[in-house]
């Protein structure tokens, strides 16, 4: 009985093995590689599938999924014969499983030798320069390439990326000092701009302060004008109004001089030519008087009362 009984396990574990074997379970998003005595048989997809156990076997198994890979700095030199180190990443995606295990021995060590000395080529066409300012145009090269070459892998490289680009230590501290002075620059323009800007403001702000100050000035000016020819017109008027005699006018004329010859700084009195005939007006009047006091003696010889009058003076 034992013989048999250890046959019976025996044969329960074969069965446990085979179906274990036969039952492949692929996860989503993977593939898998199916051989049979060594020879490529079948693609088993995402889900549950059935092989013959001890026969097929399962070559290797594949994410489908978009990986990234990045790639140690690279030395590089450009047109300019400067050496810089350049580190990339790559997106791509497997599409073709079979091709992928058949095609390349290691599609990952070929895509980053391939994107090597593809980076290379495009990197000597170009200088320092450029190849800073140009990694859009690098990547898109560069994705080019690796997409055809990489077509027959089963490979689609969906997208390059240049992570860093290190030049030099030499020229790392030039660019610094360079753009050092042009910021150093551009720092003095602006403050000369800025000054140049206050002064213009300035200036235009003198300008109408002057041409507000005159207009000012010509306004009063025209005012005081305007007011001293008002008062001009009154006094005319009024004399007029009055109707004053030349004896009138000779005292008020006599009475100005003084006037006139007032102040510390008139070292010259010159005396007008018109003071004569101020003077035969009041002489004039003076006369008039004294003939009045006269008539007095006639007067009394006629035996009548003696009367005197003043002449009117204002």
């Amino acid at each position: 009985m034992e013989p048999v009984i250890i046959v019976l396990i025996i044969l329960v574990v074969l069965v446990f093995i085979a179906l274990i074997k036969t039952i492949q379970v692929i996860p989503q998003a993977s593939a898998a590689i199916v051989e049979r005595f060594g020879r490529y048989t079948r693609t088993l997809n995402a889900g549950l599938n059935i092989v013959v156990p001890f026969i097929d076997t399962i070559r290797n198994r594949i994410d489908l999924r978009e990986q990234v890979v990045p790639f140690p700095p690279q030395p590089v030199i450009t047109q300019d014969n400067l050496v810089v180190n350049i580190d990339t990443v790559i997106y791509y995606q497997v599409t073709d499983a079979r091709a992928a295990t058949y095609e390349v021995a290691s599609y990952i060590q070929a895509i980053e030798q391939l994107t090597v000395t593809t980076l290379r080529n495009i990197i000597g066409g170009m200088d320092l320069e450029r190849t800073l300012t140009s990694r859009e145009e690098i990547n898109a090269a560069l994705r080019g390439v690796l997409d055809e070459a990489t077509g027959k892998w089963g490979i689609r490289v969906n997208r390059v990326e240049l992570k860093a680009i290190e030049p030099p230590t030499s020229i790392q501290d030039s660019m610094e000092k360079q753009m050092r002075a042009d910021r150093d620059k551009r720092a003095a323009i602006l403050q000369a701009e800025g000054v140049r800007q206050s002064e213009i403001l300035r200036a235009e702000g003198e300008k109408q302060s002057q041409i507000l100050r005159a207009e000012g000035e010509a306004k009063a000016a025209a005012l005081r004008a305007e007011g001293e020819a008002q008062a001009v017109r009154t006094v005319f008027e009024a004399i007029h109004a009055g109707d004053p005699d030349q004896k009138l006018l000779s005292y008020q004329y006599l009475q100005m001089l003084p006037k006139i010859a007032e102040g510390d700084a008139n070292k010259l009195w010159i005396v007008p030519s018109e003071i004569g005939d101020a003077l035969k007006g009041l002489s004039g009047a003076v006369g008039n008087f004294g003939s009045l006091g006269g008539g007095s003696g006639n007067n009394g010889s006629n035996g009548g009362t003696e009367r005197r009058e003043k002449p009117p003076i204002d």
